[in-house]
């Protein structure tokens, strides 16, 4: 159920509903991410103001029409002359070709600028996706999922789509706005200025509207934000609100959300579609005064009748330019925002580089020794204190503890997922540290308690652990699995597809297929971590006696809270809040009466 903490504010997208820390700092790294295009912006530029241009020049020419079609029929009332037809339609004729053209400009600079936006996306996504992998899992610990996933696909989007649409309109918007001016002052100073006092009243009311529309956006945004909380909480949980009938509550908490939304929401619409009839009635009463006006001035000979209708389309055109500006200053502040956003995780602070000449991992044993290793995820608390073991290679490793005590974080500092904060971890005498990441990694196969399987059949997901396996192999490492009967017993067998979530798997046989791409792998250390704790008493006899046959001649770990399942390890290290306190075999450490022989006798009453 809704935790009663308030989910990020997000907007329709995803994106944080949140404002640039560094909006001119961001705003450079912006206009240096996208110099390698600046000669296609140049064409978009020269296109987008070829377009704008033509397309002012219109309104004047149809002023010319409409003044020779008045004083032709002037002419001919008077008995003086006639329309001058051939002139109108070499003019209109003109006007259509102009038009015709403007719209090409128009298609071609909106052609050029979607392609730029679409190579920034497809260059930006490559970056992080490169980014990712040289990320060291600290920052993984300080974000969620969906934030990094946020920054992938809702952030580049809102970056790109918003630059797309603003960059040219925004000179296109400009262009028009300078270009009408001119055209303007050409046709009457005065009318200009007259029309000009008008345009300030416009700006002034749709600023008021803005503003008071801003809070009721906030606040859809937050009710938005907090309603995908519900929703995303209450699907994740569905079973648990199934079982303790939390359905009333569930459904109470979203019509409570739904509500509130509905309300800020009708309220922001209301108020932001108000501004378009405020946009009009003033620009109906500018038509009016500038007809009024325009009217007197053609009597005393100023101007021509066309040149009235000129300006009632230059001040529609004006209207809109300053209404587009507007808009673009708004899009700006999330378009910065999430192109800092994206910065700020394309600048993190990498991995360590590998070593120069690093180690070679052939002829490599297992011999693994910790040297005085302390490490701590943050640097105010450590969690492992000066820790200390020499394990020979072939050798069956169990460690235990209680929840907390600093069992998974050996592993990950002996897979190098996290540097050491004192000390070393050496292999066959070579520091880790030595030795290229993803060649140590090579070295280790791991079946972790939450297992991982991707969309696609069995067999891909098995061969995920070394690709260029052939179909028998893959079948070989089933078996010894102990999960090739079952496979045999599916529709499509190893061609079966897993869906994104597997749940057309149970949970014990996720883990067996996990198991057995790690035998598939073949590696010269094995680490599992509470790999039998999701599945029954019988396959975990079976997946034992595989576990047993896998280890014999390797190095292995084994990171277990059910301790009957390690009673067979060579060495068991006993840890307890970041240090080993006991160390033997289990019939050592149960003669010894210590804090191993406590957890052991304190689990066997449970069971019993």
């Amino acid at each position: 159920m809704h935790n009663g903490k308030k989910p990020p504010m997000m907007d329709k997208k995803g994106m944080s509903n949140v404002k640039a820390k560094d909006f001119k700092g961001t705003l450079k790294k912006l206009i240096n991410y996208i110099k390698e295009y600046r000669v296609l912006l140049l064409v978009v530029v020269i296109f987008t103001v070829f377009s704008t241009v033509l397309a002012i020049i219109g309104p004047n020419i149809l002023g010319d029409v409409t003044t020779e079609i008045f004083n032709g029929l002037i002419k001919k009332i008077s008995g003086t002359g006639n329309i001058d037809f051939k002139f109108i339609n070499k003019t209109l004729k003109l006007l259509l070709g102009l038009y015709i053209f403007s719209s090409a400009c128009t298609f071609i600079q909106s052609y050029i600028m979607n392609s730029i936006t679409c190579k920034i996306s497809y260059n930006l996504r490559k970056e992080i996706s490169e980014k990712i992998n040289k990320l060291p899992m600290r920052y993984f610990d300080k974000y969620t999922h969906g934030e990094i996933l946020s920054r992938i696909t809702n952030d580049v989007d809102t970056l790109s789509q918003n630059l797309s649409q603003s960059l040219s309109q925004f000179v296109s918007s400009i262009s028009t706005l300078i270009g009408v001016l001119i055209m303007m002052f050409s046709i009457s100073f005065n009318l200009t200025l007259a029309s000009l006092l008008i345009l300030p009243i416009s700006v002034i009311g749709m600023g008021m509207i803005m503003k008071k529309s801003q809070k009721f956006f906030t606040r859809q945004q937050e009710n938005l934000g907090n309603l995908n909380g519900v929703v995303e909480e209450v699907y994740g949980g569905h079973d648990v609100v199934t079982v303790f009938n939390g359905q009333e509550k569930a459904i109470d908490d979203f019509e409570k959300y739904n509500d509130m939304l509905f309300d800020s929401g009708w309220k922001s619409q209301f108020i932001s579609t108000a501004m378009h009839p405020m946009i009009n009635f003033i620009g109906n009463i500018s038509y009016v005064l500038i007809s009024i006006y325009g009217g007197y001035l053609t009597i005393k000979n100023k101007i021509e009748v066309g040149d009235i209708l000129s300006f009632t389309q230059y001040i529609r055109n004006l209207n809109q330019s300053t209404g587009n500006i507007s808009q673009i200053m708004a899009l700006l502040q999330p378009t910065i925002a999430a192109a800092e956003r994206v910065f700020e995780f394309l600048e993190a602070e990498e991995e360590v580089s590998d070593v120069s000449k690093p180690v070679s991992v052939k002829n490599i044993y297992g011999n693994i020794e910790f040297k005085h290793v302390n490490f701590g995820y943050n640097d105010n608390k450590t969690i492992i204190n000066d820790f200390n073991v020499k394990i020979k290679d072939g050798m069956k490793v169990a460690i235990v503890g209680p929840t907390g005590a600093g069992k998974t974080t050996i592993v990950k500092l002996l897979m190098r997922f996290y540097d050491v904060n004192k000390g070393s971890i050496e292999i066959d005498g070579h520091d880790i540290r030595d030795f290229k990441r993803s060649k140590l990694r090579s070295l280790f196969g791991m079946v972790l308690q939450d297992t991982w399987l991707f969309s696609g059949t069995i067999e891909e997901n098995i061969k995920y652990g070394k690709l260029d396996a052939t179909i028998e192999d893959v079948k070989d490492a089933c078996r010894a699995a102990s999960v090739h009967h079952f496979i045999k017993t599916l529709p499509d067998t190893y061609n079966m597809v897993l869906n994104e979530e597997s749940d057309n798997i149970s949970q014990g046989q996720k883990q067996l297929l996990t198991i057995a791409r790690v035998i598939l792998a073949d590696p010269k250390i094995l680490i599992l971590d509470e790999a039998t704790s999701s599945v029954d008493t019988r396959t975990e006899i079976l997946i034992q006696q595989a576990m047993d046959k896998l280890m014999e001649g390797r190095t292995s770990f084994i990171i277990a809270h059910r301790l009957s399942t390690i009673k067979n390890a060579d060495l068991i290290l006993v840890m307890k809040d970041g240090d080993i306190v006991e160390t033997g075999n289990h019939k050592q450490l149960l003669k010894k009466g210590g804090f191993y022989s406590q957890l052991y006798n304190s689990q066997f009453e449970e069971e019993a």
